[in-house]
């Protein structure tokens, strides 16, 4: 608040289609989204900054199963198991492992017994660790945080594969935002890791900070969304 003048509030949804709809009608003035509504969006929201992790704005979908399955060594292994996704409108968390699917011919709605979705990268983790589902999609950024704080919940499960690298979930504005208030939040995120305070959240985050970034950074997630007929 200090370094942008005005004060912020913060909001909180359920899912990822709810902070979208905000933005997209002038609701919400910035948001933190993933990259797949950002990609079929992005001809409307303003992509303002995109977090570095581990010294890149880049991040992976991680493929998860049960720690004692020791036989599952990639998703083609779950055939006619339980699946988890986090949320229809994630990357990490549902488009990925369809497009994986389709890239080996099969069909994703079909190939799992059963699919259903916890609305949050946690809790996919959660419901993969006692069972409920044989395996799970997480942001693998979730993944390593939940590593660090709670290790113990991680460690109930098991990585089986990993994406290639993606456009870690950006910072956005709404459609109509004026240039001089982005340009001003803008600054205020690349200039995060400079700021005691900046840097202290940014350790909290497990984050090396935000850096401006192009929209080709995503082209990715729409290629995959595409071969998903998703977009």
């Amino acid at each position: 608040e200090d370094r942008l003048g005005r004060s912020i509030v913060f909001v909180q949804r359920g899912n990822y289609r709810e902070i979208v709809d905000l933005v997209l009608g002038g609701k919400l003035d910035f948001a933190w989204i993933c990259g797949y509504p950002y990609v079929r969006h992005r001809h409307e929201l303003k992509l303002v900054a995109v977090p570095l992790w581990h010294g890149k704005p880049l991040y992976q979908s991680y493929l998860i199963v049960t720690a004692d399955d020791r036989r599952s060594k990639s998703l083609l292994d779950l055939r006619g198991r339980i699946f988890a996704y986090s949320d229809p409108d994630s990357n990490s968390g549902y488009l990925y492992p369809r497009y994986a699917l389709t890239t080996h011919g099969e069909n994703p709605a079909s190939f799992f017994s059963r699919t259903f979705f916890t609305w949050a990268h946690r809790k996919v983790v959660e419901v993969v660790g006692v069972g409920l589902a044989n395996g799970g999609a997480v942001d693998g950024y979730v993944w390593e945080a939940l590593s660090i704080s709670h290790p113990r919940l991680t460690g109930t499960t098991r990585i089986i594969e990993r994406s290639p690298l993606l456009g870690h979930p950006p910072i956005v504005a709404r459609p109509n935002i004026p240039r001089t208030e982005l340009e001003r939040f803008r600054a205020a995120l690349v200039t995060m890791a400079a700021d005691i305070q900046g840097a202290e959240l940014l350790e909290q985050l497990h984050l090396d900070g935000f850096v401006e970034a192009a929209p080709a950074l995503f082209d990715d997630i729409a290629r995959m969304a595409r071969a998903v007929r998703a977009l």
